[in-house]
């Protein structure tokens, strides 16, 4: 049904003009105390063999929505009572900003796939903030995306990502260093290390500061050098963050400027989770995001070292309850192979990595 309604509906119009829509409509449902419980209640996981720990926060299954469709916090609940295990908002910027100019959001409908050069249009830290602070109706676990305003020179980077910590950490069940988008001009050069060491030790400094200590991730690019994985994987370590969430959209493709996410990022996304884990091990969580369409990659994704898996694109196509389906599928899975719990299944095909720097 939902297939149906894309091609011969959603498709004709604008694709900002349905993102837009969308989000009001979940942010509706955020608002319909009873509604969204109840549908919380049908279609959120709430298998026990699902629920997985990391970084000392509880997720009632694997699947998460990644950033960049909820960019002002407001329908994170709304999004969680159908389905999805985790919804991940932003990116969030210190002040408020327009974005680029439209047209700026494409979808590339044979691919099963999109392209953005959004450039974090959002209302900024304090908007956010001031959502975050509602008390939620449903259990939900909101991490925060947070990211440079474009306007801040990379000189003063480091004060602008403190400025939007301080105002989001104490709010978000983890907090994320979004150092990857394509449509940011610069933003990418901040993953060199010597760029990123301070920032991240700066933001660190924040989220440990809070009161309950929130975890601290890193996002990068798939578009990075295999080497350069390697370093931002060392400094994580290094400076004890919690995780990286591998990968954000690539540049590497045809077509309009932008960003690509769906289905042709899956294959190096996966190729980056695996280099990580071979890096880390288990001393970090790896959130897995990029070309995820189906229980098939998630499993798949967990097998090879993923903590957590993340999608978004695989939403747009996959429909509403995409989540739901794939956490149903997952429990199945998870007893027809003999496991009694998702976490049997992390890293179960990874390499041994206890020999790792």
């Amino acid at each position: 049904m939902y297939r149906l309604v894309f091609t011969q509906v959603l498709q004709r119009f604008d694709a900002e003009a349905v993102h837009h829509l969308t989000v009001r409509a979940f942010a509706l449902l955020s608002a319909l105390p009873l509604l969204k419980r109840l549908l919380h209640r049908a279609f959120a996981p709430h298998d026990p063999a699902l629920r997985l720990t990391a970084f000392g926060v509880h997720f009632p299954g694997p699947l998460g929505l990644a950033a960049g469709f909820d960019k002002d916090a407001a329908c994170a609940e709304g999004v969680a009572a159908v389905g999805f295990g985790h919804v991940e908002v932003g990116t969030i910027t210190a002040h408020g900003q327009p974005g680029n100019p439209r047209p700026r959001l494409f979808r590339l409908v044979r691919q099963r796939a999109v392209i953005n050069r959004m450039g974090f249009n959002n209302a900024g830290a304090a908007a956010a903030a001031r959502r975050l602070r509602r008390t939620r109706g449903v259990p939900v676990v909101v991490g925060v995306n947070i990211g440079k305003t474009k306007v801040v020179p990379e000189q003063e980077a480091v004060a602008d990502y403190v400025a939007g910590a301080k105002e989001l950490a104490p709010l978000a069940d983890y907090l994320v260093v979004n150092v990857s988008s394509p449509n940011t001009p610069g933003l990418r050069d901040l993953q060199a290390v010597s760029k990123l060491r301070p920032l991240l030790a700066a933001v660190k400094d924040v989220a440990d500061g809070t009161p309950r200590r929130t975890p601290l991730l890193v996002k990068i690019a798939p578009d990075l050098a295999d080497e350069d994985v390697d370093a931002v994987a060392d400094l994580a370590l290094e400076l004890g963050l919690d995780g990286i969430i591998a990968t954000n959209t690539t540049i590497r493709h045809e077509g309009e400027t932008g960003g690509l996410s769906g289905r042709p990022l899956k294959s190096r996304s996966l190729e980056v989770l695996r280099r990580l884990r071979a890096r880390v091990g288990d001393r970090l969580a790896l959130v897995s995001v990029g070309g995820v369409e189906d229980v098939d990659d998630v499993w798949e994704r967990l097998l090879a070292g993923a903590t957590l898996v993340q999608g978004y694109t695989g939403w747009v196509y996959g429909g509403p309850l995409w989540a739901s389906r794939i956490h149903r599928q997952l429990s199945r899975r998870v007893r027809r192979h003999g496991f009694s719990s998702i976490t049997e299944v992390i890293g179960r095909t990874a390499p041994d990595t206890r020999d790792a720097r």
